[in-house]
């Protein structure tokens, strides 16, 4: 019986943790027509920090500060916007996906993470 519960306990985990890495996605529209942004870095800052909240959050925690992912507040310092777009494509050994975010979204992204030294 306990090894029963035991399995079904980390399967249900293993489940959570993959969906909790951008498993799932956001098939929701919502009509953006009306929006006003002032200047163009604002707005791609925006949803730069909008994606990686949706995305990434789970991951690297909600300040990027690390969770099950490394932290991410300095990582610009450590890697250019190229290098963490090939990490954003392509995953990285020990636990990134690879295709979380791409086309658009993954170049503000790594635009708005290469930023942050």
């Amino acid at each position: 019986m306990k090894k029963k519960l035991l399995a079904l306990l980390m399967g249900t985990t293993l489940v959570m943790g993959l969906a909790a890495c951008g498993g799932a996605s956001d098939t929701s529209k919502k009509d953006t027509s009306k929006e006003k942004t002032t200047t163009t870095e604002t707005a791609s800052a925006g949803d730069a920090q909008k994606i990686v909240s949706q995305k990434c959050s789970s991951c690297h925690g909600d300040n990027l500060q690390g969770a099950v992912g490394p932290n991410l507040q300095k990582v610009g310092s450590k890697y250019s916007k190229d290098q963490i777009l090939g990490i954003l494509k392509n995953g990285k050994e020990g636990g990134m996906p690879a295709g979380l975010i791409s086309g658009d979204d993954a170049d503000k992204v790594a635009t708005w993470l290469a930023a942050k030294k």
